[in-house]
């Protein structure tokens, strides 16, 4: 007689969670067909997009010599990999906001005045990280590496390979811009504090040359212009911090 009660009170307990699921489930999906109809128009331009991208290095080609493909599939998978990739990119705004509706509801008002600059602030500094790399650090870049080119050797990149590098500094260069907000979020949350992160400056520049050195091709100008924006990022996420803490 007793175990109705308890199974009705269960039933009540999980129902919260079920409604939660149900919709993660269904901005989960909004954020699919938000990324496939993106992806739709991009794919029919892939090929101009991916001459876009290319440009920086071929513009530092010899003259007559063009990009190749050494795999069969690549001229079609390249522009494919690299319109989906795009897509996800210029679908952020509303990914975060799908993700910022699902967690909204559970913050305190004065949680919700910070989180949402935040967020909208880290959707502009990932494009601008993306922005800094192709328009300063490729060309920089790809004139070293042509500058450097053994006398014989002709450049002559693969699609592929070129698109893997350039997306792997977009990335790096993306995520190295949200040091700020990383700062910041450290602070807000008490999970440090301006005097300690003060102090560990000089092992956060050492972790951001290696990080550098890790994310970027061997060579010494790309490692200091990823080295140098993380750096500078760090301190302005620091000054940040404290207009916060004082407020």
């Amino acid at each position: 007689m007793t175990s109705q009660p308890e199974n009705h009170k269960d039933s009540e307990d999980g129902q919260p969670l079920v409604e939660h699921l149900i919709e993660l489930r269904s901005r989960l999906l909004k954020c699919l067909i938000a990324i496939i109809i993106v992806f739709l128009p991009l794919f029919y331009i892939a090929n101009d997009i991916y001459t876009f991208i290319s440009e920086p290095i071929r513009k530092y080609m010899p003259e007559g010599n063009a990009m190749i493909a050494t795999e069969v599939a690549s001229p079609f998978l390249t522009p494919f990999k690299l319109s989906l990739v795009f897509s996800v990119f210029l679908a952020m705004p509303y990914i975060l906001y799908q993700i910022w509706s699902f967690v909204a509801p559970g913050l305190f008002n004065n949680e919700k005045k910070l989180a949402l600059p935040l967020l909208v602030s880290s959707i502009i500094l990932f494009y601008a990280g993306i922005a800094f790399a192709f328009f300063v650090v490729f060309p920089l870049v790809f004139s070293f590496f042509a500058s450097v080119t053994p006398v014989g050797v002709e450049i002559m990149t693969d699609i592929n390979h070129y698109l893997n590098f350039v997306l792997k500094l977009f990335f790096a260069f993306g995520l190295a811009f949200e040091i700020p907000i990383a700062t910041v979020l450290l602070v807000w949350t008490g999970a440090s504090s301006v005097e300690s992160l003060r102090k560990k400056r000089p092992y956060v520049i050492v972790g951001c040359f290696v990080l550098a050195m890790l994310l970027t091709p061997p060579d010494v100008i790309s490692q200091l212009l990823l080295a140098i924006p993380m750096w500078l990022l760090f301190e302005i996420g620091i000054i940040f911090s404290m207009t916060i803490k004082k407020s």
